[in-house]
């Protein structure tokens, strides 16, 4: 006989989380606060499956809970379902490789100043593949942020489940305004207001350990995020730390100098995925087309030199 008619007798399909997580930790306490819900939206997820299905899924007693036999029962089937069910957006995610879009999370300042003004070549060249750009820093989760692939400075422990994919190193150095270096500072590092971000306030001491230089600020300034610091040495208001692919193109314009070169801060930039890159048509086309706007990047060579100099301007 066909099934195709058949009436399924399911509990709120809802409130199953809810269960699930009572019933793993034997607390409804422990179970809201895993699922930054309320104790009593738990106990009324509870209570709504027991009513669907007629019998007690805990015993309660002095505000503790143990499951019932039936408790165990729905426990072990809904375990399954969830973890069946995780298993397979996560296969869905992993092997989408046809749809038209990836979605790639960036670190916010290195988006802004540098990704960004290349994402018109990226687009020209690939008409058929869309970049959705989500600005975000730090620890990341792919699965639960809904993103393909990750940017990141790799400078925090990066999961193990993750690919990591070396983009370049990081060399990084003080610029400013080019005027700034001869008529203010006079070609002395000592004589300038230094620019903090508190996003990234060991900047000018990881430069300082690389670089061996033991310069010392004449004054300094502290901004909220590291783009903002980058700005301000734009609009003259000091010397800044810049990572090369975060002024590269202010250096190539003129608005920038770094009159004492750049160092290796002994970071990566590294590309995060959940398989090897050319596991996906998408992301390996992505990664070719970072690599190549990178070029000579990872070698620290700046626009127009192979190296700057004390006092010499780009």
């Amino acid at each position: 006989m066909s099934n195709i008619h058949r009436k399924r007798h399911l509990p709120p399909l809802a409130a199953l989380p809810a269960f699930e997580a009572a019933a793993r930790h034997q607390s409804f306490s422990r179970a809201a606060e895993e699922l930054h819900l309320t104790h009593g939206a738990i106990s009324r997820a509870v209570a709504q499956i027991e009513d669907r299905l007629g019998v007690e899924l805990f015993v309660r007693r002095n505000r503790r809970v143990w499951l019932t036999a039936a408790g165990e029962r729905l426990l072990k089937a809904t375990s399954a379902a969830l973890n069946g069910l995780d298993g397979a957006v996560e296969d869905i995610h992993r092997h989408d490789g046809a749809s038209p879009i990836l979605t790639v999370s960036c670190e916010p300042s290195l988006a802004m100043r540098w990704l960004m003004p290349r994402l018109g070549r990226f687009r020209e060249a690939n008409p058929d593949l869309n970049i959705d750009l989500r600005l975000a820093g730090g620890p990341v989760d792919l699965l639960a942020d809904g993103c393909d692939v990750a940017i990141r400075r790799a400078d925090y422990g990066i999961s193990e489940q993750y690919i990591t994919t070396r983009l370049w190193a990081e060399h990084a150095g003080p610029v400013c305004d080019p005027d700034c270096w001869e008529t203010i500072l006079a070609g002395n590092l000592s004589n300038a207001r230094w620019l903090h971000a508190r996003t990234r306030p060991d900047a000018w001491e990881v430069w300082k350990r690389a670089s061996g230089n033991e310069a010392t600020a004449a004054s300094e300034q502290y901004f909220d995020h590291f783009f903002f610091a980058l700005q301000a040495a734009v609009n003259r208001l000091g010397t800044a730390i810049g990572p090369l692919p975060l002024v590269y193109d202010d250096l190539k314009a003129g608005r920038l100098i770094s009159p004492l070169g750049m160092a290796p801060t002994g970071y990566d930039y590294v590309l995060i995925t959940l398989d090897p890159p050319d596991r996906d048509p998408r992301i390996s086309l992505f990664f070719d087309w970072l690599m190549a706007e990178a070029g000579d990047m990872d070698g620290g060579a700046l626009p127009g030199n192979d190296m700057v100099g004390p006092g010499k301007k780009i």
